[in-house]
Formats: structure tokens, C-alpha cells, sequence
């Protein structure tokens, strides 16, 4: 059996309430280390009223100092929106406060729209050093040089790198710095493969991995039958419609027939972008979990679930666990 996590965006349902969404986060992470799931990652989202992540770093402590086992990371930092000296300081302080269990996921993209983007940044330099920030972060959780500047804390934590991506460009990055490579393929499925591919035929081992290592992203919607799992992925189809019209909000109430709420060209669009999922009833998830591990052969997998309600959210999460035991 594969490790199998979580990656959580703390989702913000239609009726509830921030500082619920938050609890909810909290609770899932707690129901997720009592059934098995080795991570526990955590998005960086901004200005979007149904992702409660924003603040990545200190809902990671959150959850950590909430949990006993679990690894506790990101999934990621959008490092564009940071200097690196910060993400060492942060994260070199939860890999202090909680010893072993903090990862570091990154990942290139913004995570936001242009505007706030450049609220973020404070100038409009789209310089693009990413390759450049992640071997400065890798310095300053490494052992310090005479004269640099120094990470404190953060120095000598050496929290463990993952390099996100949904295309070519972050296979390459995280094969030619021999990093683990997650690729979101919950929502830009179609270079999985290629992707997948150009990392392990490219991997060069490094300091930290001996051999390429590759997680892959599944969105899980799970129920008690197959018509319980597309009624509960309606949320997702329904969130992600609203995305790409251009109106972000909170997390929709489940729909029994999407194909009234969303037309059919947009629809098409949603159902390409989360093919990389699991839906329906215990049988069926377990066995479209199969095909894909078998398809992808990933060392990892993590799952995601925008799910209204927060209840069949844990549900979903542990018939998962229950199929990947299983397999």
C-alpha cells in the first residue's frame, strides 16, 4: 500500500462561517491521522471567499499543535509571493515547534488574481526567480556559511522540499534539484503523464533523494452509493463553474442534477478539469483509485474533496482510506 494524505483548502461552505470552516479544517485533520493518512497539507489561496487558507503558515500550526502523528505541510507556498528568508523563518519555527512532522510543498503560480498578486508583492516585478528561491530557502534550512545571512529559526531544520507543479516546467525544476515532485492533478489534469514521465527520465539524484519520488493529486467523492458521490461532487462542479465565469464564492449546496445549473460547454470544461477523480459508492471509488494507481504509478497519492458538508466530507475521506487499505 502507498501513503495516501490529505490536501485540504479549509473550504468555506455556502451558510457557515470562516471561523467554522477553520474548526472544520481542524477536525478533518484530527479524523484524518486517526484513520492512517500520513499528510496533511494545506493550500495558499487569496482573495477567494470559499478558501479559508490564505494565511498558510499559521493554519499549519494550527493543525500541528492540533494533532500528535500526521505530517503537517503545504501544498503549497506560492513562492512568488514571499521572500524566502520569510518562508525559512516560518517554517523553520513550525519544524522547531513540531520536530519531523513539517513539510514544505511550493509552487510557482500566484494563487491569486493579478491584482491582488500585486497587492501581495508590493511592485510589479514578475521577474521570474523561482528556480533561484528554492535553493536560497534549501540554504538557509541547511547548515549555515561563514558570513551569510542566517535563518533564525530555520537554520539546520532542513525541512523537506516538495516542488508542486502542473506542467512540464516543475517536473524539470524538482528532477534537476532531485526533489519530490506533487503534481495537481485534481484540477489540470492533461499533462499528468507527460509530466510524470519527463520527471523520472530526467531525476537526478541529490542530497535529499536517491530516487524520484511523485505524488499525485485525486479529488474524492465519496458516499454511501455511486448516486450519494455525484450528488456530492456537485459542490466541486458547481465551485469550479463559478471560478471560471468569474465569481468566486463560498462552496455551493449539492445539486441533484448539475446539468440544470451549469450549461453544457462549461460543464464539459469542469468534468475535464477534476477527470482525475474517484466518485460514488465505496466499490466504485475503490475501484477507480486502482485504475489511476495502476495507470500513474505514483509513490504517493493525495486527496482532495470540496465537499458542503462538513460530516460527509469525513465520510468521503475515510471510505478512501478504507479503499486504499484494500488495494
Amino acid at each position: 500500500m502507498i501513503p495516501y494524505s490529505v490536501l485540504d483548502l479549509a473550504p468555506v461552505p455556502e451558510g457557515a462561517t470562516i471561523a467554522a470552516a477553520l474548526g472544520q479544517t481542524t477536525e478533518l485533520a484530527r479524523h484524518a491521522e486517526a484513520l492512517g493518512y500520513s499528510r496533511f497539507w494545506l493550500a495558499e489561496h487569496h482573495a477567494m471567499p470559499g478558501i479559508a487558507s490564505a494565511a498558510t503558515a499559521v493554519l499549519i500550526g494550527h493543525v500541528a499543535a492540533h494533532t500528535s502523528r500526521i505530517r503537517v505541510g503545504s501544498g503549497g507556498i506560492m513562492l512568488p509571493n514571499h521572500a524566502p528568508l520569510m518562508v525559512a523563518e516560518a517554517f523553520g519555527t513550525l519544524a522547531t515547534l513540531h520536530p519531523d512532522r513539517i513539510d514544505l510543498g511550493l509552487g510557482r503560480a500566484p494563487g491569486t488574481d493579478a491584482r491582488t498578486a500585486q497587492a501581495l508583492r508590493r511592485n510589479l516585478d514578475v521577474t521570474d526567480n523561482f528556480p533561484a528561491d528554492v535553493l536560497e530557502l534549501q540554504r538557509y534550512f541547511g547548515e549555515a556559511e561563514p558570513g551569510a545571512i542566517q535563518a533564525v529559526p530555520g537554520e539546520g531544520t532542513r525541512v523537506p522540499i516538495w516542488i508542486l507543479g502542473s506542467s512540464l516546467y516543475g517536473a524539470q525544476l524538482a528532477a534537476h534539484f532531485g526533489l519530490p515532485y506533487a503534481f495537481a492533478s485534481h484540477f489540470a489534469p492533461p499533462a499528468l503523464e507527460t509530466a510524470l514521465a519527463a520527471y523520472r527520465q530526467t531525476f537526478r539524484p541529490s542530497p535529499e533523494l536517491d530516487r524520484p519520488r511523485s505524488m499525485i493529486a485525486i479529488n474524492i467523492f465519496a458516499g454511501a452509493d455511486d448516486d450519494e458521490g455525484r450528488y456530492l461532487r456537485s459542490s466541486a462542479q458547481l465551485a469550479f463553474a463559478n471560478l471560471r465565469s468569474g465569481r468566486p464564492g463560498k462552496l455551493p449546496r449539492p445539486v441533484e442534477d448539475i446539468a440544470a445549473h451549469v450549461e453544457p460547454a462549461m460543464l464539459r470544461l469542469v468534468d475535464q478539469a477534476l477527470a482525475v477523480s474517484a466518485t460514488g459508492g465505496p466499490e466504485t471509488v475503490r475501484r477507480q483509485l486502482a485504475e489511476l494507481i495502476e495507470r500513474h504509478r505514483p509513490d504517493e497519492v493525495i486527496f482532495t474533496g470540496q465537499i458542503h458538508d462538513p460530516e460527509a466530507r469525513r465520510r468521503s475521506f475515510t471510505i478512501a482510506a478504507e479503499a486504499m487499505a484494500s488495494l
